[in-house]
């Protein structure tokens, strides 16, 4: 019965996932559907917390596109990478991995592929490179930023006092450290630009070859007055967060009670509840104070990603965690003994659900519950964190396509076999190298 179930949840997911949209979350609940009424499992609790979350954070980075925050910060970046050219395939890493971790939603990177394909180009350097890097370092800077919906969501559950501190100590070293080893391990990827037989072909047109040395710098869209206002708003309130959660004796407490999202145990604020406040409170300044319509805010295409979220991790994890919550005896057997012995093989584990989530926030809600229950340590549960980020082992996701339609060259591509794509290889690496310096940096700290 338990594979009959599980091979359920998987074509669900897989079907989910090629949908797109909230294709993954109408699928969530039609697996759950047959789990309740097919195989009378009992639901579990939906995954609100999160979904809470979700909607918290992406509103107030939609506010700060909207008041042309994002546009300031991508600015930012672009002079960065503009400035040393002949070494974007290490620069452009980094520049987009500091603008995911600050606006906490790799999605900022639709704005910078274009000018990092740009540069790559003209230097010709094999856009490949930075290109498939960058991509991966968007994806990785969430797993440390104190504003992602997945960083939040881990820390909800792993619910000590200092917990989002310590996910940050470990994970944005263990990223930077993991983007660099794969900046290195790119660096000479593919043949050179200039011995590319697709390159050489395409040059042949006259049109393209002058595309190609056209510079769009300075074409860029004007920053609005009130943006870098709004970026100060919304440090303030990164910084608010990262000290609540690295003080949590600051917050009020109001007695012992029952605990749910509002309250934790002891009576503190719970993270939720903070993360909560905090941003949307910064939302409503930057809207007051920059004089942002807030009809504008659901405009932004960022506002518009925040329903496909929030409908995917809703149903997705709904399903998932039911399968768990009633399978738990026989996870916990087949796996227990092995995690117990070979904590890391988790990271393992956690991987493989993340090929298949397509949503770092599902994944961490799907699995972290399930290695808390098998009594693995807070070192164990960060440092495997990274592998929420595996879904670029199948070219499906946006920033993936992206930066394949933003290579007018053709070296960014899917290979014949689908799987060996441009962005396996730094993919893999960053995330090993990540998870194992995690775990160095955990058995030192922690």
């Amino acid at each position: 019965m338990f594979w009959i179930e599980f091979l359920i949840l998987l074509i669900a997911i897989l079907i989910g996932s090629r949908m797109k949209g909230i294709g993954l979350g109408v699928m969530g609940i039609f697996g759950l559907v047959i789990f309740v009424l097919g195989f009378h499992m009992k639901p579990t609790e939906p995954p609100m917390d999160v979904m809470l979350i979700i909607i918290a954070i992406v509103t107030t980075a939609a506010t700060l596109q909207a008041s042309g925050g994002l546009d300031y910060l991508v600015s930012l970046a672009e002079k960065v990478i503009r400035n040393n050219p002949s070494n974007v395939t290490f620069i452009a890493p980094f520049a987009t991995y500091i603008l995911c971790l600050f606006a906490g939603t790799s999605h900022i990177v639709y704005s910078i592929l274009p000018i990092i394909s740009e540069v790559a180009t003209k230097k010709r350097i094999r856009p490949e490179r930075p290109l498939s890097i960058s991509v991966i370092a968007s994806h990785l800077a969430l797993t440390g930023s104190p504003i992602s919906a997945c960083t939040a969501a881990l820390v909800v559950l792993l619910g000590y006092p200092g917990a989002l501190f310590d996910v940050m100590m470990i994970s944005i070293p263990a990223g930077l450290i993991g983007t660099l080893v794969a900046c290195f391990v790119v660096r000479k990827k593919g043949l050179e630009l200039n011995e590319d037989p697709i390159f050489i072909e395409k040059m042949k047109d006259p049109e393209f070859a002058r595309s190609i040395d056209f510079s769009t710098e300075g074409n860029g869209v004007k920053v609005r007055a009130g943006a870098k206002t709004a970026v100060m708003i919304f440090s303030v309130a990164i910084l608010l967060i990262v000290i609540a959660g690295a003080f949590p004796e600051l917050l009020p407490n109001f007695g012992p009670g029952t605990k749910n999202l509002v309250l934790k145990d002891d009576g503190t604020v719970s993270m939720v509840t903070v993360i909560c406040l905090i941003t949307l409170s910064a939302s409503a300044a930057m809207m007051l104070i920059t004089k942002t319509s807030a009809v504008a805010v659901t405009q932004v295409s960022l506002f518009g990603s925040m329903a496909s979220a929030t409908i995917s991790v809703f149903g997705v994890v709904w399903m998932a965690s039911t399968f768990m919550e009633n399978n738990s005896v026989v996870i916990k057997e087949s796996l227990g003994s092995v995690v117990t012995a070979y904590p890391w093989t988790f990271a393992i584990a956690l991987f493989l659900l993340g090929i298949i989530m397509f949503s770092q926030a599902a994944a961490v809600k799907t699995m972290i519950p399930l290695g808390i229950a098998l009594g693995l340590s807070p070192i164990v549960l960060i440092a495997s964190f990274p592998t929420v980020n595996s879904f670029f082992v199948l070219p499906g996701y946006p920033t993936l396509l992206a930066a394949i339609n933003f290579d007018r060259t053709g070296s960014t591509k899917i290979g014949k076999y689908v799987i060996n794509h441009s962005f396996n290889l730094p993919g893999i690496v960053a995330t090993v190298v990540a998870v194992a310096v995690g775990f160095l940096i955990g058995s030192i700290i922690l």
